[in-house]
C-alpha cells in the first residue's frame, strides 16, 4: 500500500466535500438513513475542519444515489488491507492506466476496470 497524503493533499485531490445532512438532502433522504448507508459502507466519510464533522466526498454521489459500483470497490480495498484513508487516497489518485482517477471511471461507468485494478492491489 502506498503511504496516504496529507490531509491537505487529500482535501485537495477531493475538492468538494459535502456534510451527512448535504448528503441527505441530495439523496433525498434523512439523516439517519445517510448514517445508515455510511455503516454499511455504501460510501466514506472522514472528519475535517475544526469542528471535526464528518464529510463526504460530493463525487461518492450521482443523479441523488450513492456512485455506482462504489460499495463493491471499496469491498475490493478492504479485502485489499487498505485503511478507509488508505481507500479514499487510492480513488482520489491519478492513474494513467485508466486514465484519471478511479473515482472518475466509476463516474463514468468504468466501474469493472477500477475493481480489477484494486482487486490486483490485493496481490
Amino acid at each position: 500500500m502506498d503511504a496516504v497524503p496529507g490531509a491537505d493533499a487529500l482535501d485537495a485531490a477531493v475538492g468538494e466535500w459535502l456534510t451527512m445532512p448535504e448528503v441527505a438532502q441530495r439523496l433525498g433522504v434523512d439523516v439517519a438513513r445517510v448514517r445508515q448507508l455510511y455503516s454499511d459502507r455504501q460510501f466514506l466519510a472522514r472528519r475535517r475542519g475544526e469542528r471535526d464533522v464528518l464529510c463526504v466526498p460530493a463525487a461518492f454521489l450521482a443523479d441523488g444515489a450513492v456512485l455506482r459500483g462504489l460499495p463493491g470497490t471499496l469491498t475490493v480495498l478492504a479485502d485489499a488491507g487498505y485503511s478507509d484513508e488508505e481507500a479514499l487516497a487510492w480513488l482520489f489518485t491519478v492513474d494513467e492506466s485508466l486514465p484519471g482517477t478511479p473515482v472518475q471511471a466509476l463516474r463514468e461507468n468504468r466501474g469493472t476496470e477500477v475493481r480489477r485494478r484494486a482487486q490486483a492491489l490485493g496481490f
